[in-house]
C-alpha cells in the first residue's frame, strides 16, 4: 500500500530591501533551506504569535501605615477632597 501527500503550494513575488534580502539569503543558507521555505517558516511562525496577548495582572500599589485615615468614608473619595478643602479654607479665615 502505497501513501502519497499532496502539498499545495502558491507562487508569489514579494520584494525586498536590498539589505533585508541579504540577511534573508545568509539565514536560510546558515539554515540549510532554501529562501522560499525560510520565509515560509518565518511567516508561520509569525501568524501563530499574533493572537492577542494576555494583559497583565493587575496590581494594586499602596503605601504603609496604619491603615485608612479616620473620619472618612473611603467608599466616598470626594469625602477626602471636602476634607482637605475644608481644612485648608478654614485654615485661611483664622
Amino acid at each position: 500500500m502505497q501513501c502519497r501527500y499532496a502539498l499545495h503550494t502558491m507562487r508569489t513575488t514579494i520584494s525586498l530591501e536590498d539589505g533585508l534580502a541579504m540577511q534573508v539569503r545568509r539565514e536560510a543558507s546558515r539554515r540549510g533551506v532554501s529562501v522560499s521555505r525560510f520565509i515560509a517558516i518565518v511567516l508561520d511562525d509569525a501568524l501563530k504569535r499574533t493572537g492577542p496577548e494576555e494583559a497583565p495582572a493587575f496590581r494594586l500599589v499602596t503605601v504603609g501605615g496604619d491603615g485608612p485615615r479616620t473620619g472618612f468614608d473611603v467608599d466616598r473619595p470626594r469625602a477626602f477632597e471636602v476634607g482637605e478643602d475644608e481644612a485648608q479654607f478654614v485654615a485661611l479665615r483664622r
